[in-house]
């Protein structure tokens, strides 16, 4: 089993924000399986899919960003998950508006609510899909430019790269971390 985890925040305040890129991406996940029963559980909402013949856990952790790790940390005790066949969706503003970096571990490079997630499962083995919000502009505060939402130029790029992100999840519950390093990191 693998468990799939969108980070973002809940409510309408925060949809649509750069901050939930990851909720957008378990969102698309969903529709494209055709499924809308989303369960309460694991202090958040989760989903039962299939990628191929991979049963997958997809979770929307509903603790708001920065305590994220609680509902992964839950999910991953209850189906003994090893840390390295769960894969976090977050957003990034060091990468360039619409840009994929998998990495199969490392630190949180200031991704809160991955941070915790590394510090609730006690390691940075973790693998994550990071997706390019654009790059923080001069004198934007960091939490006020991840809270706000894609201006309607930057639209087009965002709604491709959540597109492309889903079918990199599906690759990485398919064929793993290191063919998905290889296959989105380029260029």
């Amino acid at each position: 089993m693998k468990l799939i985890v969108g980070l973002g925040n809940p409510g309408p305040k925060y949809q649509r924000t750069r901050h939930n890129v990851g909720f957008e991406v378990a969102d698309r996940l969903a529709q494209r399986a055709g499924e809308t029963r989303w369960k309460e559980r694991f202090s958040g909402q989760t989903l039962d899919l299939r990628i191929g013949d991979v049963p997958c856990l997809v979770l929307k952790p509903l603790t708001f960003m920065n305590l994220s790790g609680r509902a992964v940390q839950a999910a991953c005790r209850f189906y003994k998950l090893d840390p390295a066949d769960v894969l976090v969706i977050c957003d990034d503003f060091h990468l360039p508006l619409g840009k994929l970096r998998f990495r199969a571990r490392g630190s949180a490079g200031g991704q809160k609510g991955l941070a915790d997630i590394l510090n609730s499962l006690g390691t940075q083995e973790v693998p994550r899909l990071r997706i390019g919000v654009g790059e923080l502009p001069d004198r934007w505060d960091a939490a006020d430019f991840v809270l706000s939402r894609f201006t309607q130029n930057e639209q087009p790029t965002i709604e491709l790269a959540l597109d492309r992100a889903a079918d990199a999840v599906g690759d990485w519950a398919r064929s793993g971390i290191e063919y998905c390093m290889n296959h989105y990191n380029a260029g």
